[in-house]
């Protein structure tokens, strides 16, 4: 039995401290929820069978399961079941083959996935002591991105920060800081083009109460020479600046599966077959190459290859671990992120892997290409791939 995407849907990300600053990430989620179910109104709530959600800080609003959350926020019958997975920056694409296992196993006919999250307001936290009432300060955790209240078991290599292991994957590989500023300009000028088009008018839906209409982080502007201008962030004499890597986001994304008997139940055709899954792991700092490995399982298990795939959707954390990943598998760059990326689109860690899966769908159906390949570096050195197909190619 094969899986299959039917619809997909998410919020315009937003800024950190931008348009969704306001709103928690449970009540973020319950909207895409309510949208996915808006988009195939012939599906009875009750006959999902399962809801698998991703959410990667889990340490504020969005604490205690907040996919069943969602799920009762969004009016769904409390009958409908709900869990939520934790893969950090790919918890929602592992949401997407958790739900798509599920589905080929026989266990469910429908199962809704996505994911949230709310870097905007992800608390701080304190570390409760040993013993009652110490007398030294406290210091109060930012719980929005990275290694925080670190094991001191763990060797030091491995819990550099995210921006400092990636200046290291540039050095392995010689990636320049022109080649990153101008894969990052592009992916500011196809995310703005995108819109223009009309490409996400199917994909994003408006957020109760907000007026944010698009994408918050896009700069339509944005130029090699002018991305040029901007210093390094993570080392003085590095290469890696607010311009070329993923900016803190807020936002939602869900994807509806089903079996291919559940297009009754649903109401609608699918867009997509789940054809094939990977994962793969390597030392922690060495995360943004991930992807590499992840991606060539899942083409190693839907029985293609390479030169097979005509779209992907490779989730840019930052530019050169993207330009990392495209060398190694030695594509032309060309059919990657074709609408733009997380250098311009925003990069909610819980929410991104839902959305490069549902852009991929609707990027092989405007292309008309058979297969695609979602990929995402996860921190802690980790990646995740699904691959997908397009059975109405021609």
């Amino acid at each position: 039995m094969s899986a299959y995407v039917y619809t997909a849907v998410r919020t315009p990300f937003g800024r950190f401290n931008g348009g969704l600053a306001d709103l928690r990430p449970d009540d973020l989620a319950a909207q895409v929820v309510r949208a996915a179910l808006a988009r195939t109104p012939g599906l009875d709530p009750a006959a999902i069978g399962d809801v698998v959600w991703g959410n990667a800080n889990g340490a504020g609003e969005d604490n205690r399961n907040v996919g069943r959350m969602a799920v009762l926020l969004a009016g769904l019958p409390v009958s409908v079941p709900a869990t939520t997975v934790n893969r950090l920056c790919g918890s929602s694409l592992d949401a997407v083959l958790v739900g798509s296992r599920t589905i080929e196993t026989g266990d469910a006919d429908v199962v809704l996935t996505g994911g949230v999250e709310s870097m905007t307001r992800a608390p701080w936290v304190l570390p409760k002591p040993s013993r009652a009432f110490p007398a030294g300060d406290v210091t109060a955790v930012s719980t929005a991105l990275g290694w925080r209240l670190v094991n001191p078991a763990m060797p030091p290599e491995w819990t550099v920060s995210l921006g400092e292991a990636n200046e290291q994957l540039q050095e392995r590989f010689g990636i320049s800081r022109e080649r990153q500023d101008a894969f990052a300009a592009r992916s500011h000028q196809r995310a703005h083009q995108a819109w223009e088009d009309g490409f996400y008018d199917d994909l994003v839906v408006p957020v109760d109460g907000v007026d944010l209409p698009r994408d918050e982080s896009i700069r339509a502007g944005s130029t090699p020479e002018s991305l040029a201008g901007l210093k390094p962030v993570f080392r003085k004499d590095g290469t890696i600046t607010a311009g070329n890597a993923s900016p803190l986001s807020d936002g939602a994304s869900a994807v509806l599966l089903g079996s291919a008997g559940a297009a009754d139940l649903i109401g609608t055709d699918p867009v997509a077959r789940v054809a094939g899954r990977g994962a793969s792991a390597l030392e922690p700092q060495a995360f943004g190459y991930a992807p590499v490995e992840a991606a060539n399982l899942a083409l190693a298990r839907a029985g293609i290859s390479w030169s097979d795939v005509g779209a992907v959707e490779l989730n840019e954390a930052f530019a050169v671990q993207s330009l990392a990943c495209v060398d190694a598998w030695k594509i032309d760059p060309e059919i990657v992120n074709t609408r733009g990326g997380a250098i311009a689109l925003g990069h909610p860690l819980g929410a991104s892997g839902g959305r490069i899966v549902g852009t991929l769908a609707h990027v092989l159906r405007e292309r008309n290409e058979r297969w695609g390949v979602a990929a995402i570096c996860i921190g802690v050195g980790q990646g995740l791939a699904v691959v997908l197909e397009n059975e109405g190619a021609r």
